[in-house]
This record gives structure tokens, sequence and C-alpha cells, in this order.
């Protein structure tokens, strides 16, 4: 009949005080503006940009190659990982207080009693041995309220936000070296603009030195152009530094010295990134964003917090025993006669705590709150990405198309002001102007471009790219 026993008590501990858990609703629109749902239509793009391989989103084989060095050797990614081993540790830890544990012993006891010790005067001196071996489980708690299943419950939820906060880190890590590399694209485009441009306007200072010597033109002009190639030198050393930033911001990201043998660097004006990506709904993000995941299993672990410190309310019983033998000679230890057991349950009601069961019962509940509270803000914050992604797609193409316009007018005026200064129709305050325009206008385009980039790159990112290096299958999951 003791037998039973056990079965019966486990039995009994599926009782569980966790609280259902429900979900919020989203905070957010069920929907992305009319604008950009209407380019979604017609993007050429899979049906969620989370599908598309960062592979195929960043074409450039040097940045593909980039890409590849910092998820191998990125330290904050490596402690992304090692965080998420560690709280799988403690889950493995915490699930194994559902089970007993059984331990074996073994001991052996020699002790000599003295003569004066002995209550009975004609028991003298005497050396005592004593052998003994065991198996028992100690303190084993029947979750009778699902106490400790609470607790296993929270700390596999938390096992698995790390898991996503891993995953965050991978898709961040991605998108993190694209902007550095394009960052550092734009940095390089725009220190050669200002080289040529300097090259540029020293022949005009030249020019000026000679019209000024043969009694051309006078003083003025020469000053004017003295200043604009200082000005460009200025320019030109912000830009080399600027460059050297940009590398170093890239290095540090890849984890490791760029190595000689990379291919070739495309131009930002021939970079191979798709920029049209489609947002799907709002309700896509809760599968596709890790961050979001993170936030929900926070929540969930938040929720199986509250069952623990409830069933902390209510009586705990723990079970002792063992079994073995114990006889004073080794070689009679097996024997029927030395065979030994106990069975020693004990149960605790908490009585009086001085409040201390009630406060972290309410130290739980907000924790819960602010898990809800946190949840819906990383959800709220994920439609302000889309959305600002999505705003920057529809938008940029059509700036820059302008901006090219710009810059082929500026080219225009400075050609024809240079040939009217030649001519000596104009002075050269006009060519000086139309010269410091188009190089405005010139690297104005380049930021534009850069800017394009890091909002497709933004937008990626947003909508849950960049865990896969190749694009996964429909209903696939996408594999690091």
């Amino acid at each position: 009949m003791r037998f039973l026993i056990l079965p019966l008590v486990l039995a009994l501990s599926a009782c569980s005080l966790t609280p259902q858990l429900v979900k919020p609703e989203l905070p957010v629109p069920a929907s992305f503006s009319a604008m950009t749902a209407a380019a979604s239509e017609h993007s050429q793009a899979p049906a969620q940009a989370a599908d598309l391989g960062w592979r195929t989103m960043f074409g450039d084989p040097r940045l593909q190659r980039l890409i590849e060095l910092a998820l191998d050797n990125n330290r904050d990614l490596r402690m992304a990982a090692l965080a998420a081993e560690a709280t799988q540790a403690q889950y493995g830890i915490q699930r194994a207080a559902r089970l007993p544990a059984i331990d074996a012993n073994a001991a052996f006891t020699r002790q000599r009693t003295a003569a004066n010790a002995n209550v009975d005067p004609a028991i003298t001196a005497a050396t005592q041995k004593q052998f003994g071996v065991g198996v028992g489980l100690s303190a084993f708690e029947i979750d009778l309220f699902g106490r400790v299943r609470s607790l296993s419950d929270a700390a596999f939820a938390r096992y698995l936000a790390s898991e996503q906060g891993h995953r965050a880190a991978r898709i961040a890590l991605v998108g993190a070296v694209a902007d550095a590399y394009f960052a550092e694209r734009l940095a390089g485009e725009q220190r050669q603009l200002a080289e040529r441009t300097l090259a540029d306007w020293r022949q005009s200072l030249d020019l000026a030195r000679r019209l000024k010597e043969s009694h051309q033109n006078s003083g003025l002009d020469v000053a004017q152009a003295e200043g604009q190639v200082a000005s460009a030198e200025a320019d030109l050393e912000a830009r080399t530094r600027a460059g050297a930033q940009a590398r170093n911001a890239l290095r540090l990201l890849v984890g490791v010295e760029l190595p000689d043998d990379l291919p070739t660097a495309l131009p930002l004006e021939h970079q191979p990134v798709v920029k049209q990506l489609p947002a799907g709904l709002p309700s896509d993000l809760l599968l596709r964003r890790p961050d979001i995941l993170l936030a929900e299993q926070q929540l969930v672990a938040a929720n199986a917090d509250i069952g623990a410190a409830r069933a902390a309310f209510f009586p705990r019983l723990s079970l002792t025993s063992s079994l073995g033998f114990v006889s004073p000679a080794l070689c009679g230890l097996f024997d029927d006669g030395h065979r030994t057991w106990n069975f020693a349950p004990q149960v605790t009601l908490p009585l009086f705590q001085g409040g201390r069961l009630r406060a972290e019962l309410r130290l739980a509940e907000l924790r819960k709150d602010s898990a809800v509270a946190g949840y819906e803000r990383a959800i709220q914050t994920a439609f302000r990405e889309v959305s600002d992604g999505l705003a920057g797609r529809e938008t940029f193409g059509r700036q820059i198309d302008a901006q090219i316009r710009a810059v082929g007018s500026a080219e225009r005026r400075t050609e024809l002001s240079n040939l009217r200064y030649q001519a000596g129709v104009e002075g050269r305050l006009e060519l000086l102007d139309s010269q410091r325009q188009l190089y405005a206008a010139r690297q104005t385009l380049l930021d534009l471009r850069r800017s394009e980039f890091g909002n497709a790159v933004a937008l990626y990112k947003a909508l849950g790219g960049g865990m896969s290096d190749i694009d996964t299958p429909v209903g696939g999951v996408a594999q690091p």
C-alpha cells in the first residue's frame, strides 16, 4: 500500500495557481498607411521581408564577406549567445527541482568510547566500528500547488526570451555591418569628390594668378580663389577623418582586422540593395520581430512568477527517505538483518512572515504589469520603425531623382559661368558661387544615396529580416 503513496502525491501536484495569461490587444492600427500599402502590393520582393536572406538583400560581394566575418567574430553576438546558454543552464537547474534527487552513499565509522563515559561501570573502554550503504532522497518537495512548476515555467520562458535576444542581436549585427559599410563607402566617395574638386579649384587658382600676372584681373579674384582652395583643403581633411572613423567602426563590428583579399567595393550608385520591401500587416511583426517575441516571453515568465508567489501561501510538503544496510562488520553488511530504511515526510505551513509573502506577490504582479507595458511598447516601437521605413521608401527615390536634376543644372551653370569668366563677360564671383553650388549638390546626392540605403537596412531590420543568409521558403523557418 505504501508504494501507492508517492504516485498519488505526485498526481495531486497537478494543481497550479498561475493566472491565465491574456495578451493585450495590439496598441497600433490594424494596417499601415494606404500610401505604403499600395506600394507593397506592386513590390517584386517575397511575401514577407523577413523571408529575404541577407545575401539577397545585400548583393555586394564585399559586404557579404564582411557580414560573414562579423557573424563569426563579433564579440557582442558571442556574448548574446553565451547569455542564452547560461539561461538555458539556469532553466535546467530549475527543471531538475521538479524531480527527486536520489543519492547513493557509503559510510564507515570507527569510534572509541572512554571507560568513565559509560553509565554502567561494568562496561570498559571499547572501540566500535560500523559500515553502512544506502540510497535516498532528501527534502524533495511534492508540488501540491504548482510552486515548483511555476518557477520552472518562468525559467523556461526566460530561456526562450534569451534565445530571442540572441536572434535580435544577430539581426542587429547584420544591419549594423551594412550601415557601417555604406558609411565607409560614403566617406570614401565624398573624399574622392573632395580630391577632384580640390584639383579643379587649384587649377582655377593657377589660372587666376596667371591672369593677375598679365594684368587681366585684380587681386580680388586671386584672393577668392585662394579662399576657395583653402576651404576645399579643410573639407578634404574632414572627409579623410570621416573615412578613417568609418573604417574603425566597421572593424569593430567585424571583430577582426579586415583581410586584404576582400572583393572590390561597388560604388554607392551601383549597390545591389533591395529597396522595395513588403510591409505586410502589423500583426505579422508579432511572429517576425525577435524583440517582440522576447518581450512576450518575459511576460509569460512574469505571469508564471505570480503562480509561484501565490503557491507560497499554501502548505509545502517535502519528503526525505532512505533505504540501505548498516552492520558492524563489512562481511555481513548485506545480510537481511542489517537492512534499514526511513520515511520522513514533512509539512510546512507559513503562519507569520511579517508580510513578506504578500509583498512578494505584489512585486510579482507589478512585474507582470511592467512586462505588459514593455510588450506593448515593443509593438509600438516596431510599428513606428516600419512606418518610418515605409515613409522613407516612398520618398527617397523621388528625392534622389530631383537631386540628380539639381546636379545636372549646377553642372551646366558652372560650365557656362566658366566660359563667361574666361571671355571676360562676368566676374569671378559668379563662377565661384556656381562651383560651390555644384560641389554641395554632388555631396548632397551622395548623402541621399547613403540615406536611402540606410533606410532600406532599417526597414529590413524592422520587418524581422537578417536572421538567415538565404531566402526562406514559404511556410519555412529562417535558420542562422
